[in-house]
């Protein structure tokens, strides 16, 4: 059996050669088992970062507080009830608690900034313009017209002192530093039915929610689910956010309204401190 020799003509290329595969073969060792590792404990170690910083809330959903109704606008010219408008309206108070771990007022438990995002609003009927913004808390219970906010992004001017309370125009998205009002939002779907003409057997129409029922509506149709994000940056200018999910159902609306409160607690009700 005869022996193959291998003979180099050129050391020098050829060494050059293993060197390069070697370093191929350190890149794709270190992508494939030190890069997969180390992105492993990066993400532990984040994950456990952030479950500390989280163990202790600065802020909470305390309170919610939902009021739901109907309006009718007539457009006839002669006022006859022959061309109605029906929007169902919800007003929304929702109450935030600072006080769990911080019982004194402090930097960390202050809001400087706060807005809402991520709105998204589902039903099952694609009628009408629906629209989540802020709400005069003194209009509670009464229907506003009301605009979609610029971008979809609502922006609370915060009150920090008793002087600015007492000058402030609540028109306007308005927050206290400290937590003591809620964040008052209105939802409008306006324009659900259009060109409704009351019937002749009828000589008046309801102004509130039993206009759904003499217009027909159906409430399964209605029935939406609210969804956005609440953002909340303290005086330390550290960053919180809660994904508020709300599904409203209208059951008991044909009577005129309905009102309903819920006392919240556990920890699906805590804002989520985020990493700086």
């Amino acid at each position: 059996m005869k022996k193959f020799k291998f003979k180099i003509k050129n050391v020098k290329l050829a060494f050059v050669i293993l060197i390069i595969l070697a370093i191929v073969l350190l890149i794709l060792y270190y992508n494939f088992v030190f890069a997969d590792a180390f992105a492993k404990n990066n993400f532990a170690n984040q994950t456990i970062e952030i479950a500390e910083e989280n163990k202790s809330p600065i802020f909470s959903i305390q309170r919610i507080l939902v009021y739901n109704s109907a309006n009718a606008i007539d457009n006839s010219e002669d006022q006859s009830l022959s061309n109605m408008a029906i929007s169902q309206y919800t007003d929304i108070s929702i109450f935030l608690d600072n006080s769990q771990t911080i019982s004194d007022l402090s930097d960390e438990n202050t809001v400087k900034e706060l807005y809402i995002d991520n709105i998204s609003i589902s039903t099952k009927s694609e009628n009408g313009n629906k629209i989540l913004n802020y709400k005069n808390p003194l209009n509670f219970g009464k229907y506003q017209d009301l605009e979609k906010p610029t971008n979809d992004r609502i922006d609370f001017n915060i009150v920090n002192t008793n002087e600015e309370n007492e000058n402030h125009n609540y028109d306007t998205p308005t927050f206290y530093t400290d937590c003591s009002n809620p964040i008052s939002l209105g939802f409008l779907n306006k324009d659900l039915l259009t060109n409704y003409s009351v019937s002749k057997d009828a000589s008046s129409i309801s102004f509130n929610g039993k206009v759904l029922q003499e217009a027909g509506i159906n409430l399964d149709d209605i029935n939406y689910t609210l969804n956005f994000t609440i953002h909340i940056l303290n005086n330390l200018n550290q960053k919180f956010s809660y994904n508020m999910k709300l599904d409203v159902d209208l059951n008991g609306i044909y009577d005129g309204y309905t009102y309903k409160g819920k006392t919240t607690s556990g920890i699906e009700y805590n804002f989520f401190k985020e990493l700086n």
